[in-house]
């Protein structure tokens, strides 16, 4: 069943890695008319993401950032799939780095993890190893499917980058960091884990919530620097990328010192333009389960 429902869905992902941007984009916007406007795909959870993040804000201001991130939603997506037809020129093109040299200077002395969360065009970042010395690794959460599990990784490894399941990504780096190798681990650290007995609670958009703390653990235990990524658009299709250095020594860090920067420069982001952020997910549900203070 795998296979076949691949074999169906495949011709249309190919149509939309080989088609010209500007007949992409059209698509696009009939795409957020078909998700939006007639199936209403997951509009509940969106909206009421939005409503308990700017509590202050009325329905008229709530619908207008929705529309418009739906409208962001259906560009990135189709981006995602383009990713692996586009040309090295193109993609510099359309993803510029500023200070690309905040990298460089740890290439072949220092392992860095790279933290990011689900905004703007985060699946073209993983290009940003043309300009530099150290082997990117993605640490993300395998597809069921796989055989669409194999394309993620071979669109997102087109550019370099190697895909690194979370589920064994600790093994793996610890491995990696007894060979010596230096290297660069990307992840998107943002999700919304279920709550344990050991869970970090933080707050995040006025809402506590569990949080992940692998990339700190991975810091702290490997004495890796720490960068966060800030990616923001430009105009359709065009992505300005400038990168802050959270500690260039994770072992001399406080407990939570690495995740509460994280969130702090997201959350910052986020409310400077709610827009590209990835609203679809249920950031929230479990903020009823925090536990009392």
């Amino acid at each position: 069943m795998q296979r076949l429902i691949y074999i169906l869905i495949y011709p249309f992902i190919y149509l939309i890695t080989i088609i010209p941007f500007g007949v992409l984009y059209l698509f696009s916007d009939f795409l957020m008319i078909l998700l939006y406007h007639v199936i209403g795909y997951r509009k509940k959870v969106v909206r009421s993401n939005l409503k308990i993040t700017f509590p202050d804000k009325n329905e008229r201001e709530i619908k207008g950032i929705e529309k418009k991130f739906y409208r962001h939603f259906c560009d990135i997506t189709l981006e995602s799939f383009k990713i692996l037809t586009i040309s090295e020129k193109q993609i510099k093109e359309r993803f510029k780095f500023k200070n690309l040299a905040l990298f460089q200077k740890f290439d072949n002395n220092k392992s860095v993890v790279m933290l990011l969360g689900h905004y703007s065009n985060w699946e073209w970042l993983f290009s940003m190893g043309y300009d530099l010395n150290s082997q990117i690794y993605g640490i993300y959460t395998p597809i069921m499917n796989k055989y669409f599990d194999e394309l993620i990784k071979k669109i997102r490894g087109k550019h370099g980058t190697i895909l690194i399941s979370r589920y064994r990504s600790i093994e793996f780096i610890k491995k990696k960091n007894r060979e010596g190798e230096i290297a660069i681990y990307g992840m998107v650290s943002d999700q919304s884990p279920n709550p344990k007995a050991r869970s970090y609670w933080r707050d995040f958009l006025g809402v506590k919530v569990p949080v992940f703390m692998g990339g700190e653990f991975i810091a702290r235990n490997m004495d890796y620097a720490v960068i966060y990524a800030r990616i923001n658009r430009v105009k359709r299709g065009y992505y300005e990328i400038e990168f802050e250095l959270i500690t260039n020594q994770g072992q001399k860090t406080n407990k939570y010192e690495i995740t509460d920067a994280f969130y702090e420069l997201l959350e910052n982001d986020i409310r400077k333009n709610p827009v590209e952020y990835l609203w679809t997910h249920n950031r929230f549900k479990h903020r009823d389960k925090a536990p009392k203070d």
